[in-house]
């Protein structure tokens, strides 16, 4: 896969990033994330073709919601932003204008490849939302919201690690459960049973040259599949795994309804993500990662504006959506198949020195799928922008928990009421973010 671009973020987010992050998740087992001070779990509906398939995309940097999905309706988002402010979608001059969505809330022209989702109602934009831990630490805020809950050391896995955890396979014998295009395990899914990180499942295998694999295959299953639990089960998983994988042609694979895929990290994990979905083999839930969203300097949210860094990394994430909707949504063949978007923080509402924007709290996020109630924004109320309203003078206050939305796509899209286990500690409030 292709490598992501790089961007003026800050030291933390550069560390995080130079790290893998993601590599220190590590693997943990189901018994540690049910602990004995949680709920009694009922395990979830037995396999059922109606349960969707979850596909979690997280934007790590801390994503500026403004800038994708622009208050155009609000005069004190231009106040705040007199040089990075998109314009109106009815200003004067042929520039670039926001792409309304009603006659408050527009896309950015970078965003603007989703509307054919939004229009047909398959994609939910929820406003003001976010996590409530107020810390701008983008390690602290993404394990929080990857874990299902803030400043709980007791908490390991992820919040999909326990869904996958407290939920019938939907399919007995399958391999793969969950899976993540990392290099190593995602908090989101630690923990979930037959689970994996697989940065590209056309070339997953065991370590080593290519040309034993096959052997060391086959001794890994002779000698391991025959001892004691968890070795058997996690050697015939792995194993099985691979022999799956290998019977699917991902490099081959052939989207329809004229979807194309960029060619980036993500594009390139939804398109793989289509070709499992369409094998039916098992698989449940997926995570995958988009980088580079950290914009304190020349943020660059227009094409015309600073080399267009942000517009970038929007233009390749809506064609990436926008590919995965055509491909495995949009018509009457569509796949069971609901798509969440979030990221750790948004950004301060005004624009700073650099033309940039500096870590705040309010943002979007994204639902997708075709019993998701889409063709909307919502908001919590929408709080405004105006000083007064803003939290601690700079920040779009948060209104809706992202948990919210997660959590009613866990419970009617994924068939499974344990919500107090799935996010521990936390009465969720549905806001009809999902269809019957």
């Amino acid at each position: 896969m292709s490598t992501e671009p790089t961007d003026d973020g800050c030291q933390e987010y550069q560390q995080l990033a130079r790290r893998d992050f993601l590599t220190l998740a590590g693997g943990v087992g189901v018994s540690a994330l049910l602990p004995t001070w949680l709920p009694k779990v009922v395990m979830a509906q037995s396999s059922n073709g109606s349960r969707d398939i979850i596909v979690s995309v997280f934007l790590s940097g801390g994503t500026d919601g403004m800038s994708m999905v622009v208050p155009f309706g609000d005069p004190d988002y231009y106040t705040g932003r007199p040089n990075i402010a998109i314009a109106r979608p009815d200003a004067a001059g042929t520039g670039p204008k926001v792409v309304a969505l009603d006659n408050f809330f527009g896309f950015s022209p970078g965003m603007a490849p989703l509307m054919p989702a939004y229009t047909n109602g398959d994609l939910l934009v929820a406003h003001a939302t976010g996590s409530v831990s107020t810390s701008r630490s983008h390690f602290d805020q993404q394990r929080y919201m990857e874990l299902g809950k803030p400043n709980d050391p007791r908490i390991t896995g992820g919040w999909l690690g326990r869904h996958l955890a407290t939920s019938a396979p939907t399919r007995s014998n399958a391999p793969l459960r969950g899976l993540g295009f990392t290099s190593g395990m995602p908090q989101t899914l630690s923990g979930g049973p037959k689970t994996l990180p697989i940065p590209n499942p056309a070339s997953f295998s065991i370590g080593g040259s290519a040309t034993t694999a096959t052997v060391r295959a086959q001794w890994l299953a002779a000698n391991h599949g025959g001892t004691v639990n968890p070795v058997a089960d996690n050697a015939l998983d792995a194993t099985n795994t691979i022999a799956l994988l290998q019977q699917i042609n991902f490099t081959g694979y052939a989207p329809v309804n004229g979807a194309v895929y960029p060619t980036s990290g993500l594009g390139q994990a939804l398109r793989s993500t289509a070709a499992l979905i369409k094998a039916d083999v098992g698989v449940e839930a997926v995570h995958a990662f988009s980088g580079g969203w950290d914009t304190h300097a020349t943020q660059g949210p227009i094409a015309t504006l600073d080399g267009g860094f942000m517009h970038t990394r929007m233009l390749d994430l809506a064609n990436a959506l926008a590919a995965f909707h055509a491909d495995l949504i949009q018509g009457t063949t569509s796949y069971g198949v609901t798509v969440v978007v979030i990221s750790e923080f948004g950004r301060n509402a005004r624009e700073n020195g650099n033309r940039g924007t500096d870590h705040g709290r309010g943002n979007v996020a994204f639902a997708m799928g075709k019993k998701i109630n889409g063709g909307r924004v919502l908001t919590n109320g929408w709080p405004g922008l105006a000083r007064e309203n803003l939290e601690a003078g700079q920040d779009l206050r948060v209104t809706l928990d992202h948990r919210d939305i997660l959590a009613e796509i866990v419970q009617n899209r994924l068939g499974n009421r344990n919500l107090s286990v799935v996010f521990p500690d936390y009465t969720p409030r549905f806001f009809n973010v999902t269809k019957p």
